[in-house]
């Protein structure tokens, strides 16, 4: 058989076996082979580092979603800003709102590549690598950094600032997803938004305002270039400690600029020629201190409900950029301060110089050290000093910004507390002392009061607290006494007792006994005798009169008449306190804090109706939507509150957003008692005021505090003074004296060009002329409202409960002339003689100014 052919080869074939042995041939040789595995090594190397840094590195998602951290701003009742709460200050801006200036600046002093680059500035980085192996191999300390904008924005975000390899490789892997992820122009946004450039300022617009106390977009050329020097080391181009370093610096980036083309060589010229023209730390913060003690009750509440950071969620106090309208009075808030502040330096004034017990280390940083001492100087005038050395009759002090004074011997001749020698004897070098400026550069010893106290100043139709001061200065003391000190209220609790009493059958006109009053407590305690402030007695009187001079008889004789029960029932209700029900309670022994009495005053005013004290009016997040707000009328309303459009209905009406807890007439009867106390009694101080006013002075055994609460039918405000750990006050201590001129001086300055405004009674109070002493009923004459101690005057009943005429006026002008029997006929005339509804005959009796006068104003 014959051999069969076999085809050809296709030619392609033919070049693929060619190809392949080629290949075969170049494999044969070790050093291909070995770059194959050099390759392959690389690239597995490659694989794993980026497994390994990579891992935890934020996602594309997450840097789409990022936000950087922001502080809480707190505005007052009328939308300003009154307080911040930040770790980081910043303000975050679009990238269109910035300047160019202010970018090129930028550019040309951190990375001119920024816009041409893909992350990594090569040249840099390995200039970078270089510089970090020669200074470990000889120990010559950090490298320099090599770092582009976006890896600055990657070890931001990394918040690590390890000085290690690793961290500069996660740091380029998360620059490389920035640049997939992000624009420049929104990597260009997050820098601005998020750099450190000192003075606790974070971003371009943050530095704007600590710098130079401008907007950015007010910035000079020479002003943003300094800016621009900032992000490499803040510190080390300061513009008090550094000051021809930061301009050498700024001078720098101002020629970059012009390199770059940004500026002509004129603008740089001129620039560069300028001074810094910084402001001095903290001094652009105006409002930063104001309502210091209020602030520290938002801020706890705030925390409260939202946490500090993060790990409540995205709302944390100093991350989540909240906005915070508060129920604060900025006027009010700085009266009630200056008020109380003044009360305890008045009242501490005379008791002599009071050490701090503070100082500070001389040879070491000692202004640091002075600028974070806890104390609080209260009174702008006044500054906390060191003394640096102290020689013959003046020492020398320093300040916490590095200025020095002189404190001459006769400007601390007062002595020290205890003793009697002048505190200038007992100053030493490295003493914390409070001083004040007296003209040139001298100053004069100031003390720091130790008495304590609290201010409270409430909106009487809301529950809002429109002022809050807790002590002295709350940067000296962060324990707020409006609202975490626990005290006897004296006879500032009276008030319930008789609002108890109103509404259990007894009216302002009442009699009671001011007599000696006891009370069997049991065989182990035996008989508790009551006593009045004076030790004295002034027999039956009326309600009015009891509470406008303070009896404390007379109160335990109502408390007792009406049922203690039922008094610490009304405590109860009002928020006051939770009490057993001993006739202690009516003198004041209960402890309660002046925030949680204020609001039962305020309550009074309010006919009765609940009040809750708060702060806040409504919270809303960074991006502007309400999370949180106090009045949650609408909420209750199914909709109709925020309608797009009419829905034919008639107008919504918000329920009320309080509930009645009170007898409105009783609640009334009692403030219209308490305008007495203002009037004729224990607070006439307040009478100079002109204007319808309220209250009640209180004074506890010690005495240890001192009292008063009361104002006007918008606003109630309340306020006591007492040492922390309570001791006497001085036998001559009382509200009156004491505690009522501090809220005369806090009511000048709050209600001046406030047009005084009557308070209203409710639906069904019968207003009746009686005479004040003896509570009967008056015919025929008017008050007097010129004179406060006016025998006749307007008083407020309840229905069918006003005094009743009690003798005929006919039978009373025949018996004129027998003024010695009319008492016992009277009273005769009273039980025999029912009351007749016929008209008055018109026969020839005196006219009734003719009888009022024989009968001394009376009936």
């Amino acid at each position: 058989m014959d051999a069969v052919a076999t085809p050809a080869a296709p030619r392609w074939f033919e070049l693929h076996q060619s190809a392949a042995s080629r290949v075969r041939g170049w494999l044969a040789r070790k050093w291909v082979r070995r770059l194959l595995y050099l390759v392959a090594f690389g690239y597995l190397l490659f694989i794993g580092v980026w497994v390994t840094f990579a891992a935890g590195l934020p996602s594309s998602e997450k840097l789409l979603a990022y936000q950087p951290p922001l502080p809480t701003n707190v505005r007052g009742y009328d939308g300003q800003p009154v307080q911040t709460f930040a770790r980081e200050r910043r303000v975050e801006l679009d990238y269109d709102e910035y300047p160019p200036v202010v970018v090129q600046a930028i550019i040309s002093a951190e990375d001119k590549t920024f816009f041409e680059h893909g992350g990594i500035d090569y040249p840099g980085l390995f200039g970078a690598v270089g510089d970090f192996v020669t200074k470990k191999a000889t120990g010559g300390g950090r490298a320099r950094g090599g770092s582009t904008i976006t890896q600055q924005v990657a070890k931001a975000l990394l918040q690590d600032d390890a000085y290690a390899v690793s961290r500069k490789i996660r740091e380029a892997i998360l620059a490389f997803r920035l640049e997939n992820t992000l624009s420049k122009e929104q990597i260009l946004e997050l820098y601005l938004n998020q750099i450190f450039l000192g003075r606790n300022a974070y971003g371009i617009q943050a530095a704007a305002r600590a710098y130079f106390d401008k907007d950015v977009t007010d910035l000079a050329l020479h002003e943003a270039a300094y800016l621009a020097v900032l992000p490499k080391a803040p510190s080390n181009y300061d513009p008090v400690r550094a000051t021809q370093r930061a301009l050498d610096r700024r001078n720098y980036v101002l020629r970059e600029m012009h390199n770059n083309g940004y500026i002509t060589e004129a603008q740089w010229r001129d620039a560069a020629a300028r001074p810094l023209g910084t402001i001095r730390y903290g001094s652009n913060e105006k409002f930063r201190q104001q309502g210091g003690y209020f602030m520290e009750d938002v801020r706890r509440e705030l925390i409260r409900r939202y946490g500090e950071g993060t790990e409540k969620g995205s709302n944390g106090v100093y991350a989540g950029g909240l906005w915070v309208r508060t129920s604060m009075d900025p006027k009010m808030q700085d009266a009630a301060a200056e008020a109380l502040r003044e009360g305890l330096a008045r009242f501490d004034g005379g008791r002599g110089w009071r050490d701090l017990g503070l100082s500070v280390d001389l040879d070491g940083d000692w202004r640091g050290e002075l600028d974070r001492a806890a104390v609080g100087t209260g009174f702008p005038d006044w500054q906390k000093a060191v003394v640096l050395s102290k020689s013959g009759g003046s020492a020398d002090i320093g300040f916490t910004n590095g200025d020095t004074g002189v404190l001459p011997a006769s400007a601390a001749v007062q002595p020290k507390r205890g003793t009697s020698t002048a505190a200038f004897n007992f100053l030493r070098p490295g003493m914390v002392i409070i001083v004040k400026k007296t003209g040139g550069n001298s100053y004069a010893l100031r003390s720091i009061p130790e008495i304590g106290g609290g201010f409270v100043a409430e909106e009487v139709r809301t529950g809002r607290v429109l002022a809050m001061q807790g002590g002295f200065d709350a940067r000296g003391s962060s324990y707020n006494r409006a609202t975490q000190a626990l005290r006897q209220p004296g006879s500032t609790f009276k008030p319930i007792v008789y609002e108890t009493a109103l509404e259990n059958g007894m009216t302002p006109a009442s009699i009671i006994p001011d007599a000696p009053f006891c009370v069997w407590q049991g065989a182990g305690l035996g008989n508790k005798c009551f006593r009045n402030f004076d030790g004295n007695y002034a027999g039956p009187k009326t309600m009015r009169w009891g509470v406008e001079q303070s009896r404390n008889l007379m109160t335990v004789r109502a408390a007792s008449q009406t049922g203690m029960q039922k008094i610490v029932d009304t405590a109860k209700k009002l928020g006051v306190g939770d009490y057993q029900p001993y006739l202690s309670i009516a003198l004041g022994a209960g402890d309660t804090t002046v925030l949680k009495l204020t609001n039962a005053y305020a309550m009074l005013a309010n006919h009765g109706r609940a009040l809750t004290p708060t702060t806040i009016d409504y919270i809303q997040d960074r991006n502007g939507k309400v999370i949180f707000r106090t009045d949650n009328r609408c909420e209750v309303m199914e909709g109709r509150c925020n309608a797009p459009d009419w829905d034919g209905k008639a107008m919504p009406r918000p329920p009320s957003r309080t509930k009645q807890l009170l007898d409105p007439q009783a609640s009334f009867q009692m403030v219209h008692i308490l305008t007495g106390v203002v009037e004729r009694g224990t607070a006439t101080v307040l009478r100079d005021l002109n204007r319808p006013l309220f209250g009640k002075t209180g004074t506890t055994s010690g005495p240890t505090n001192v009292w008063f609460i009361g104002g006007t039918p918008d606003v109630v405000a309340g306020v006591y003074l007492g040492y922390d750990q309570p001791r006497s006050l001085g036998g001559g201590a009382q509200g009156g004296r004491i505690a009522a001129p501090i809220f005369k001086q806090f009511a000048q300055a709050a209600f001046k060009d406030v047009p005084p405004v009557p308070f209203v009674a409710p639906p069904g109070i019968r207003m009746v002329r009686i005479d004040r002493t003896s509570g009967r009923r008056v015919f025929g004459t008017f008050p007097v409202r010129e004179d406060p101690k006016s025998p006749v005057i307007w008083e407020a009943f309840k229905p069918e409960t006003e005094p009743r005429r009690t003798i005929r006026r006919e039978e009373a002008a025949a018996n004129a002339d027998q003024a010695g029997e009319r008492p016992r006929r009277r009273a005769s005339a009273t039980r025999e003689r029912p009351r007749q509804s016929a008209p008055r005959p018109q026969s020839d009796q005196p006219a009734d100014s003719d009888f009022l006068q024989r009968q001394g104003g009376i009936y």
